[in-house]
């Protein structure tokens, strides 16, 4: 097959020069008698590893400088209207470098200290709002470690964190309206947090007993709710990309003064849903905020082997987006960049793409062990030395809005309260058995009427192969 392959990637490269040797002769150049030209011939002759160097002398794989795009090319002419829109005309053949001299930067208000960056541009914070944030943070830190610790013991199935991203998930939060509908990935608990879904709710959905409003049918951390304009979590990735550009065109159409955001990590770019969202929301104008969580780690696969390409901020342009990436650590500039976005969103049809950049301090879940893959050093400076909760608790600490006995009641409050509410959910009744039929069809249709049956026979005749917590 090698060989196969390597004669024809010979007979490729010898077709190319020919047709250059052509084009030299119609542009008056010197024919195809250089030495590149004798390198190919040769090939036909040569051993295959004198052939790969030959070939690797024609390609080499630095990049020339006639592959850079000039911002003041002075030979433009005359432009036609194309399908799409009118583009000129240049004499001179370049490409589009794959990627821009400079990576883009990253907006920032709080240094590492909690100090504003001179000049710094946000959208103003009141006191009460602050304080919210930096209290919603503390408590989705808390519920992230009981909850995982609760998982190791085996009294839930599954669990995962967003330890490292409590700035993504609070910030964003606190920049929407209520009427804004969220379509998460499943690393938003934070999001859900702030809009009201209390512990007591958090726990009952894990425990999955007669409370939780899924009745128990999704796997632990699977939340939804409509009450609070929350899309029911779906493990598949990226699935929920092209539904918020949906939801966001009903909204548009329905003449709704809100918007969309869906949230996805860098993993996620990597699917085609990505790719579909995101045009079809340019293309039809919709009013969604795409948020990618850029958090280094698709699950063990770092972002290096994710794309080639300069992170997500720079996929928004390729699709006529307006973007900007954001340091995703940094509460005040999260907040910032989202309550702009929605405002552009909202008042102009438009979608926006924001990039955060952050980190995931946790595993990826309670199946995961990440030290194989990363090291423990890596995670203890993200941990602490680039921690948002420590970041933001600075500036709150330097307005006069926080102090340490503030921060011991909200710690010892939240930890009571969430323990209460796992007691709590652990002794309520599990949802009936015929709530696993119900609530997809209007009607339940005569198929599962059988499962249904058949599955209460079973039942009678093996009852020890069953649950006896479960209500017939």
């Amino acid at each position: 097959m090698a060989t196969l392959l390597l004669g024809r990637s010979r007979t490729v490269i010898q077709n190319l020069f020919k047709r250059t040797a052509s084009l030299a002769a119609l542009t008056h150049s010197p024919p195809s008698s250089s030495p590149a030209a004798s390198h190919v011939e040769c090939c036909d002759r040569a051993p295959p590893s004198q052939c790969n160097r030959s070939l690797a002398a024609l390609f080499p794989f630095s990049r020339h400088e006639s592959t850079k795009a000039e911002d003041d090319d002075t030979r433009i002419y005359k432009a036609i209207d194309f399908p799409g829109g009118k583009v000129a005309f240049t004499s001179e053949m370049r490409f589009i470098p794959e990627s821009g001299e400079k990576r883009v930067p990253c907006y920032r208000v709080l240094d590492d200290d909690g100090v504003p960056m001179p000049d710094s541009n946000y959208v103003q914070v009141s006191k009460e709002m602050a304080v919210k944030m930096y209290s919603d943070m503390v408590t989705l830190q808390t519920m992230d470690n009981v909850f995982y610790e609760v998982q190791r013991r085996g009294r839930i199935s599954f669990y995962l964190t967003s330890m490292g991203e409590e700035a993504v998930n609070i910030a964003s939060a606190a920049a929407l309206s209520a009427d804004d509908v969220i379509l998460p990935q499943y690393r938003e608990s934070g999001v859900l947090l702030w809009r009201g879904f209390t512990l007591q709710d958090f726990a009952n959905q894990l425990i999955g007993n007669e409370a939780d409003f899924g009745k128990g049918k999704q796997m632990p951390i699977h939340y939804g709710s409509n009450k609070h304009n929350y899309f029911t979590i779906s493990s598949p990735i990226a699935t929920q990309i092209p539904q918020a550009a949906g939801v966001a065109y009903a909204l548009k159409m329905e003449r709704k003064k809100a918007c969309v955001v869906t949230y996805f990590g860098d993993g996620a770019s990597s699917e085609v849903d990505f790719h579909a969202g995101m045009n079809f929301a340019a293309v039809m104008e919709a009013p969604v905020i795409f948020i990618c969580r850029n958090n280094g780690w698709a699950i063990s696969t770092p972002i290096e082997e994710q794309f080639r390409s300069d992170g997500v901020v720079v996929k928004g342009r390729a699709y006529g987006i307006r973007s900007i990436r954001v340091d995703g650590n940094d509460a005040l500039a999260v907040y910032s960049a989202v309550r702009t976005a929605r405002e552009m969103a909202v008042n102009e049809n438009r979608p926006i793409l924001i990039e955060a950049l952050t980190y995931r301090v946790g595993h990826h879940s309670a199946t995961d062990d990440s030290t194989k893959y990363r090291s423990i050093d890596e995670i203890e400076y993200w941990k602490k030395a680039q921690n948002p909760i420590n970041r933001f608790k600075r500036w709150v600490g330097k307005n006069g809005w926080w102090g340490d006995e503030d921060e011991l009641k909200l710690r010892e409050s939240v930890k009571k309260e969430l323990l209460q509410a796992i007691q709590v959910a652990e002794k309520a009744q599990k949802p009936a058995l015929e709530e696993l039929f119900i609530d997809v069809y209007d009607q339940v249709p005569s198929n599962l009427d059988g499962q249904e049956r058949q599955l209460r026979e079973a039942i009678k005749n093996h009852p020890g192969d069953y649950p006896s917590d479960v209500p017939l």
